[in-house]
């Protein structure tokens, strides 16, 4: 048993004023029915630093049965672990039971998805086999801190007391401006090597240096990043590209060596154009409080891979089931190839785009393209035209509100064919 540091409002800028109104309804109303209710993660780290959290997140002592009996606005999902997602509108609260992390067994099985005795590869351990923890189970608020990743997102906001909790030392390294792994970071990033990532992109985010021995584990194990699942690197991918720190945080994947191993292409044919790219893409995504709709996947994949690979046409188009597009590859990854062809479709509406002497029909005509909206949203970005986009603004509100010229033509009704029985 750990005593952790209270930290009393007195000592802590954090106000209820700062926590969204939605979330302090959950806090509330889980202590009404006698639970203990705690705001969460980076949501109490962003707020001491005075940022803007981007999710309130909750950790309580009550179980997912009487989660769903407590708020009628509430599901359940989660198939390994459980978690509640409580909804007001298009927003969602999501809450979770305080859970442990179960120790290593020693007659646990091992991991068969490498080789019995895989040999040590370049920048990599030797582990071969990876042994699997059993699925996570509840626990107390002390044992889910410890389970957590790093200690800067282990702090707890009490809202009876309006003290801050820490089991692990998270108020120091913040006021020490550092990223430290809660545990033996070589452990830690072996169990989950998506924490790899996590952790280069909260260095990044807050501009917070990492702990010596972390950053020693993410360059030893490096090459385990491959057993992550792909889908799940390009989910957080897709956050890298929306954070605003895009270009400083895939200079450190890259640094790491960990973009090798995640994308090789991209580490192969980085150059000065790529880092600019990603540079105009922080700049327009810090214009927003939060990351704005018009930062669709094909967007943010476009600035990652326009400066780097050949989006030209295809020679031959051909139908498959493959999920990439043809002669177009980032590692494993998988990209769908629904957002790798509207790129193209983006890409080559640009010179039209960019033409003050089109006809009113073919402005019309483009306007109501399906992919116009980020063909705009790219030329916003990266098309560095600012009479264009405001004349097509302007063409925009004139098609919302002014009347189409001519008349619509009559759809003739056809006859039936006496002749047919």
């Amino acid at each position: 048993m750990v005593a952790p540091t209270i930290i009393s409002r007195a000592d802590h800028p954090i106000s209820r004023h700062q926590i969204d109104p939605d979330a302090l309804k959950v806090l509330y109303r889980l202590r009404k029915f006698n639970h203990t209710a705690y705001l969460v993660g980076g949501g109490v780290r962003d707020l001491l630093l005075d940022r803007r959290p981007k999710d309130f997140d909750i950790g309580t002592s009550a179980h997912p049965h009487a989660l769903k009996g407590i708020f009628r606005n509430c599901w359940i999902i989660g198939r390994r672990f459980r978690l509640a997602h409580v909804k007001f509108g298009p927003k969602t609260i999501e809450v979770a039971t305080f859970r442990r992390q179960v120790p290593l067994d020693e007659h646990a099985p091992t991991d068969v998805t490498g080789p019995k005795h895989e040999p040590e590869r370049a920048g990599g351990t030797g582990v071969g086999r990876r042994p699997i923890r059993r699925d996570n189970t509840f626990g107390t608020p002390e044992e889910d801190a410890f389970r957590r990743d790093f200690t800067i997102n282990a702090l707890f906001y009490d809202i009876a007391t309006f003290a801050i909790i820490d089991y692990v030392g998270g108020m120091e390294d913040l006021r020490n401006e550092l990223i430290r792994c809660i545990g033996d970071p070589n452990e830690r990033l072996i169990e989950d090597p998506v924490r790899m990532l996590r952790a280069i992109t909260l260095s990044a985010r807050l501009g917070f240096r990492m702990d010596r021995p972390l950053h020693e584990a993410i360059v030893r194990h490096r090459a385990e990043i491959a057993h992550a699942s792909p889908a799940r690197i390009l989910e957080e991918l897709y956050k890298i590209l929306r954070s605003g720190v895009s270009a400083p945080t895939l200079q450190g994947l890259s640094k790491t060596g960990l973009l090798e191993h995640i994308a090789p292409e991209l580490e192969r044919h980085k150059s000065a154009d790529l880092w600019s790219s990603l540079n105009v893409l922080d700049s327009y995504r810090s214009r927003f409080p939060a990351a704005p709709d018009t930062l669709t996947n094909t967007i943010l994949l476009g600035g990652l891979v326009v400066p780097v690979l050949d989006l030209g046409p295809p020679k031959q188009r051909r139908i498959d089931t493959e999920r990439q597009a043809p002669g177009v590859s980032i590692g494993q990854l998988p990209v769908a190839r629904r957002d790798l062809e509207r790129l193209r479709l983006i890409l080559a509406l640009q010179p039209r785009l960019h033409d003050p002497k089109l006809s009113p029909h073919a402005r019309r005509a483009l306007i109501n393209r399906s992919v116009f909206h980020d063909a705009l949203t790219w030329l916003e970005i990266y098309g560095h035209d600012p009479v264009s986009l405001e004349r097509w603004r302007e063409l925009i509100q004139t098609e919302a509100v002014g009347p189409r010229k001519g008349k619509r033509r009559r759809r003739r009704r056809r006859r039936a064919n006496p002749t047919k029985p």
